[in-house]
């Protein structure tokens, strides 16, 4: 084993992860296929072992027995943590208590059945987020779990069982957890424990061995609970390695790297491939590596690459496209990175001449594998899927009459030069004037026009200034060792700068990659509606794929309905929505260069987030969209990602948004309710009591009882009624119903009716009514400004002292009449000055009645005469509500109260 120094930026980030990781406690999953196989007993034994052999301290969460005694007795002699109890539509309901939990903080804390689902009113929906909580805060936990509750398996139990798991824990949980404990039960013992009642009741367990608890479910779910682990092992083995700078495979499991290439036997080599890990049970990975000469590649080899790409896939392989410059280097680098134990290489084609000028592939490949095994395998197919067959591994290279005339003319240029400049006898500066135009040939028209150019070089320095002169024969030796030096020096330069001009065309083509996902991220990042997301992926992918651009989500029926982006998409036909609808269902590309209904107009990408699909993306390709690029389309893929995750981001806001308008439309509606239930049993049980002692023959009937019994009842029937007006007001209110009709009028003839209506509520109390003389006329409707003056004064008289006074005020400033409400009650606080308008909302609960509408009736009325209102602290105690009425508005004959946020309930009254 080799071990290599690791790079300090990878060993610092590992460093800081491995504080972090310190810093949290440790999560132990004990994982099991199915209920029953013994994971809370296993975790009980466990948690004793840690109690009693390494002396920590255990407490018991939440343990669910299920009413097995052997389980149940386990418990006996451990700290057990009250659960906290929830009230859910009038069941009690017992949970785990996390805040009890978290002022314990013990070493370990058991918590049973992780993918549990909290009660309502719990801090967390799910009780993996209390486990979260709790690791944050340093403590250990034990948990179990059973392999139908992973995120990602999801679909595939219900696949296999028929039942839809909706508990679910992410698998990001399940990945970082410390260690899994596999607690694995051979498939009859299980159904033996479940027909003798340990696992369910007995007539629970005869419907569950008809459904779930199926032989080859079990068997099934056996084998995705020790696969899972087994990934989770390897994921493990494969951080180890790359935390230790050990590069060398280790032959832990067998896994099958075959290179694929445009070569037309590059197929056959792929199904050997797939029979070869067939054989030893192991997964197959097909790499391209994508060096800066294989830009050249004809439209026919890129199309053959795409073809030998889908191959791999097709046969149950992971596809994988590397870049680099060293091929070899970057597929036995890769196959270290993934632990692979063989490389499949195919044998070579080309003339073993070649292998003398540079190392071949194959060469490369077995000199740097080291310990990873590399199987070459003859492929005999000169054909893949109609395309005509190639013997040559590099595309053809072609030389145009373009390239022609600059190598003849660069080669006439330099001979003029160097004839006029320095003549026959500087041999020297001539070749340095021809190893010049070379340069500038292969710069310009490529490496074949730079040979072609450095033939007619030697040709003519041979003819034009070697001796004799005009004439290709050689006098001297040493001439011939300068024209053979002359022509290896110009073919090194021709293939470093083509090198050169493939590399920066190559950083290109990343740069461009880079450029395009980094713009769509940032713009779908800004999008908060789904219009604007999709006008945003719509013109990205236009201008990247030079195509047109179709989506289409799920409509209210569940069935794809194109959604139309800008003026540049296409609406999708019937057939169209045809493969767009096989592909929704099948999750798998369709349509145009793929091998599922190739003769439609498009390609049908479908859209994946991570809670499952969302969509389908068509693209509709013109003449320069090259979809059968492999790397065209995994930027496609890319593409298609994010915007999946954009659109399910969209979604989730909007589901955030109606469960948020749920929850306060219920905490509304339970608000009024109770208010009013409250506020309307009390004057109706007072009324109903004096008039039922009226009618009693028992009862005294003497004047001045009657005349209470009277009083008390009238009282009420008056409280009972501004409850209903203002509930009914502000009905009115929140539909527009309620009419203001301006007149210009004194304020002060106002400000009276409104105390005389309130005359016996205000008897005992001194109010100061300081109205100017000089007050100009306001336009106003003296019915909801009355109404606004009532409201005011009679919240001042609830929570105020019975005899403290009462200050009506009003004044001109900045062009309104300013009327002002003042007490010397308790006040309000400035935490409460904004809130204290709002629907249902009061200050203190229990203290004057009402159900919390009077102020906000004042400001609906308030606002529709253009003014404002609001409440300060007033000096020396009490409560300042002031509020405003524009001087400069026009009266008018009718005008409707704008129609507020609508108060959930209220259609109800």
């Amino acid at each position: 084993m080799v071990e290599r120094r690791p790079n300090p930026d990878e060993l610092l980030a590992r460093v800081d992860q491995e504080e972090k990781e310190n810093a949290r406690g440790k999560l132990t999953i004990f994982f099991g296929s199915a209920p029953g196989v013994g994971k809370t007993f296993t975790m009980l034994e466990a948690a004793r072992l840690a109690m009693e052999d390494q002396h920590r301290s255990v407490v018991m969460g939440i343990v669910e027995t299920h009413g097995r005694y052997d389980t149940a007795s386990l418990l006996i002699g451990l700290d057990l943590l009250p659960r906290a109890v929830r009230e859910h539509r009038g069941i009690r309901v017992e949970e785990f208590d996390l805040d009890g939990a978290l002022s314990r903080r013990p070493d370990l804390m058991i918590v049973d059945e992780l993918a549990h689902t909290n009660a309502p009113g719990s801090r967390h929906l799910k009780r993996w987020q209390d486990v979260e909580e709790l690791l944050d805060s340093g403590v250990d936990v034990f948990t179990t779990m059973n392999v139908q509750h992973l995120e990602s398996l999801n679909d595939v139990v219900a696949q296999i069982t028929g039942v839809v798991v909706r508990e679910t824990v992410p698998d990001a949980v399940f990945d970082k957890a410390y260690e899994v404990r596999v607690v694995d039960l051979p498939v009859d013992q299980l159904l033996e424990r479940l027909r003798e009642g340990k696992v369910y009741m007995p007539e629970q367990a005869s419907q569950a061995v008809e459904h779930f608890f199926k032989e080859g479910n079990l068997i099934a779910l056996r084998e995705l609970a020790l696969r899972r682990t087994a990934e989770r092992v390897d994921a493990k083995m494969r951080g180890y390695k790359a935390a230790h700078g050990i590069e060398e495979s280790w032959h832990t499991g067998e896994r099958v790297l075959v290179c694929v290439s445009p070569s037309p036997h590059s197929a056959s080599l792929v199904r050997s491939a797939r029979r070869m890990a067939t054989t030893v049970y192991a997964e197959m990975v097909g790499v391209y590596v994508e060096t800066p000469a294989s830009l050249r590649a004809s439209a026919a080899d890129r199309e053959r690459l795409a073809q030998n790409m889908r191959l791999v896939e097709a046969l149950g392989g992971e596809a994988v496209v590397l870049r680099g410059e060293d091929a070899a280097l970057e597929t036995v680098r890769y196959a270290r990175k993934r632990n692979v134990t063989k490389i499949v290489v195919g044998k070579p084609t080309h003339p073993r001449w070649r292998d003398v000028l540079r190392p071949s592939f194959l060469d490369d490949v077995v000199r740097l594998s080291r310990e990873i095994d590399v199987s070459v395998i003859s492929a005999l197919s000169t054909e893949t899927r109609g395309l005509p067959a190639r013997t040559e591994d590099r595309p053809p290279r072609t030389l145009s009459l373009g390239s022609y005339a600059a190598s003849f003319g660069a080669v006439a240029a330099s001979t003029l030069i160097s004839w006029f400049g320095f003549g026959p006898s500087q041999l020297a500066d001539v070749v340095m004037v021809y190893l010049l135009s070379v340069v500038l040939v292969s710069m310009r028209f490529g490496y074949t026009a730079s040979v072609l150019a450095t033939v007619l070089s030697i040709l003519g320095l041979d003819f034009f200034f070697v001796p004799p002169l005009y004439s290709f024969r050689v006098s001297n030796v040493s001439h011939s060792v300068t024209f053979a030096t002359m022509f290896v020096v110009a073919i090194i330069i021709s293939r470093l700068t083509e090198r050169i001009r493939d590399q920066a065309n190559s950083a290109r083509g990343r740069e461009r990659r880079t450029a395009s996902l980094y713009g769509i991220s940032r713009e779908l990042g800004l999008a908060h509606s789904r219009e604007a997301l999709l006008k945003v992926a719509a013109k990205h992918l236009r201008e990247v794929f030079t195509a047109k651009v179709a989506v289409l989500l799920p409509g209210s029926g569940g069935m794809l309905e194109a959604t139309l982006a800008d003026e540049g998409t296409t609406s999708p036909d019937d057939k169209d929505l045809g493969v767009a609808e096989w592909d929704w269902l099948h999750q798998r590309p369709a349509g145009a260069t793929t091998d599922t209904l190739q003769s439609a107009r498009a390609l049908f990408v479908h859209l994946k987030g991570s809670r499952g699909r969302v969509g389908v993306l068509a693209i509709y390709p013109t003449g320069e969209t090259r979809l059968g690029d492999p790397d065209e389309r995994q930027l496609l893929d890319t593409f298609a990602g994010l915007v999946a995750s954009a659109i399910e981001r969209t979604q989730l806001v909007d589901e955030a948004r109606r469960a948020r308008l749920r929850a306060e439309t219920e905490q509304l509606r339970n608000s009024l309710l109770s208010s009013v239930s409250h506020d309307l049993r009390t004057p109706l049980a007072v009324v109903t009591g004096a008039t039922s002692a009226f009618l009693d023959d028992s009862a005294p009937k003497d004047e001045a009882t009657k005349r209470e019994l009277i009083q008390t009842a009238h009282e009420e029937a008056l409280r009972l009624n501004r409850l209903i007006r203002n509930l009914l007001d502000m009905t009115r209110l929140e539909a527009g119903a309620l009419k203001v009709q301006k007149d210009l009028q004194p304020l002060e003839e106002v400000v009276g009716a409104a105390l005389n209506r309130l005359e016996d509520r205000l008897r005992g109390r001194e109010v100061h009514a300081t109205i100017p003389r000089d007050l100009p006329l306001v336009a106003l409707d003296s019915a909801l400004i009355e109404q606004v003056l009532i409201n005011l004064l009679e919240n001042a008289t609830k929570y105020t002292p019975p005899d403290s006074p009462l200050d009506v005020t009003a004044r001109v400033r900045d062009g309104a009449v300013e009327v002002e409400v003042a007490d010397r009650g308790p006040g309000v606080g400035r935490a409460d000055a904004e809130r204290i308008f709002d629907k249902f909302y009061r200050v203190r609960e229990k203290e004057g009645g009402g159900v919390g509408l009077g102020l906000t009736i004042c400001r609906g009325i308030v606002s529709a005469h253009g003014g404002r209102i609001w409440v300060e602290e007033r000096p020396g105690g009490g409560a300042l509500f002031r509020f405003t009425l524009p001087l400069d508005t026009a009266p008018s004959d009718d005008r409707s109260l704008p129609a507020s946020s609508p108060v959930p309930g209220a259609e109800a009254l």
